[in-house]
């Protein structure tokens, strides 16, 4: 009940924050951006302090009274350098790799220090992600690269970015929450199955599908019983060079289309899963594809960038923004 009520508290903490500033792309942490609040070991340490002081006007000891003013002081003193770690810090947001929905996608910050400035103990994460931890002391310049899982097709958005500290002592946490406008394109969950209708090639380019076939001649080989004697090398015969038969190959078109109109009995999204699902088999078999879409149409082809493209148009599909 505790734990639904801090959520829920923190949640709506969370959107003031967040509604205070725009999205950006590049930002550095100021006074306005920076919370800071005791920490559960805080708290302690200052009702301790207290106490020791209220014991020191009690029995007026001096030397109560410098350990309650030292522990003071020294609470104080964390509060300074606890923001200090978090204060000129800039964050800004480089790339993010395509992933399937329901795998990680891969976002990348650049983080920058501020001028004469060490930065210990940073914690980033996505929210209820696992965070990483990350210095800049030697450096002034660290690439975080940061993961959360693609729940969604089509351009998703991992939430606000938490950024937070308990340097040096761990008495108070300093944080702040971004929004970064960083997005990443997630494909569809691949659905295995189905085949691909025959007769899906352009029928421009192909290669050899079977050792005998009626298409185009490929060489003699030796007359054994039972071949057509429309095949029969008439020349090679006459020439004395023995029977022989010709030999006839077909040929198999080696582009071939990934169409809408297969597989009608899916819905939607079960469509483009299993869209995606060949185009990825393709792609790993060499054989280059089309894919036709209502409204979209990508010439057959190969290579990693035709396989963007492809997977690309099924993660828009449907969607206002491709």
């Amino acid at each position: 009940m505790t734990a639904a009520w801090r959520r829920r508290i923190g949640a709506r903490a969370r959107r003031w924050a967040l509604g205070r500033h725009e999205p950006a792309r590049t930002l550095t942490l100021t006074q306005n951006r920076v919370f800071i609040f005791p920490t559960r070991a805080g708290f302690w340490f200052l009702f301790t302090a207290l106490v020791i002081l209220l014991l020191g006007i009690n029995y007026e000891n001096n030397l109560v009274y410098a350990v309650s003013f030292v522990l003071l002081s020294l609470f104080v003193v964390s509060i300074l350098h606890t923001y200090s770690n978090l204060a000129g810090l800039s964050i800004t947001a480089l790339s993010a790799r395509p992933c399937l929905v329901g795998e990680n996608a891969e976002f990348e910050l650049l983080l920058r220090a501020g001028r004469r400035r060490t930065y210990e103990a940073l914690q980033l994460s996505w929210i209820e992600q696992v965070p990483v931890n990350c210095d800049l002391i030697d450096d002034t310049e660290r690439r975080v690269r940061l993961y959360a899982p693609a729940t969604e097709r089509g351009w998703w958005r991992p939430g606000a970015l938490l950024i937070e500290t308990h340097y040096p002592l761990g008495l108070l946490r300093a944080w702040t929450w971004l929004e970064t406008d960083f997005r990443a394109l997630a494909y569809p969950r691949p659905l295995a199955g189905g085949l691909l209708p025959p007769g899906v090639g352009s029928g421009e380019r192909g290669t050899v599908a079977s050792g005998r076939g009626s298409e185009d001649f490929a060489g003699l080989e030796t007359y054994q019983k039972g071949m057509s004697p429309r095949h029969i090398a008439w020349k090679q015969l006459a020439a004395g060079q023995g029977l022989h038969a010709k030999q006839f190959v077909d040929h198999a078109d080696e582009q071939l289309w990934l169409d809408w109109t297969f597989w009608p009995e899916l819905e939607t999204e079960q469509r483009l899963s299993r869209l995606c699902y060949w185009t990825l088999r393709l792609a790993e078999q060499g054989v280059e594809y089309g894919l036709r879409l209502p409204g979209v149409e990508i010439a057959p082809g190969s290579g990693g960038r035709h396989r963007h493209q492809v997977l690309r148009a099924l993660a828009l599909h449907g969607q206002a923004s491709q």
